[in-house]
């Protein structure tokens, strides 16, 4: 089995109306029940929109400082994901697809690298 994340922007869902959006949640929301009764689903969840509850944890100059807001400020910012466990390639491709139709906007999918276990 391998690890896939599944995710979109925040800026690829587009302006729609607060109808439009209620009508996606359930549609979604289907998928991840679709998802954890076939066994696949990891963990699958939006983020908070606003950038102010963000925050970072940095360590690079050698001591650990946390700042408030996102790392670092930029164009596009994850807008939420799904990590599913699947056979191959061709599942992901499958779970990928569904949350796109039930979402109405694209959604990147991506393996995580090797376990070092």
């Amino acid at each position: 089995m391998a690890h896939y994340i599944i995710f979109f922007n925040q800026q690829w869902v587009g302006d729609h109306s607060e109808e439009w959006f209620a009508s996606r949640g359930p549609l979604a929301w289907a998928v991840v029940a679709e998802m954890r009764q076939a066994g696949v689903l990891v963990f699958a969840g939006g983020l908070d929109e606003d950038l102010d509850t963000a925050f970072s944890a940095d360590a690079t100059s050698g001591s650990l400082e946390f700042r408030s807001g996102p790392y670092a400020r930029t164009a596009e910012y994850l807008g939420g994901l799904t990590i599913v466990d699947v056979a191959d390639e061709e599942q992901a491709r499958m779970w990928a697809g569904k949350i796109a139709v039930a979402c109405g906007w694209p959604q990147e999918v991506r393996p995580f690298g090797p376990d070092p276990e």
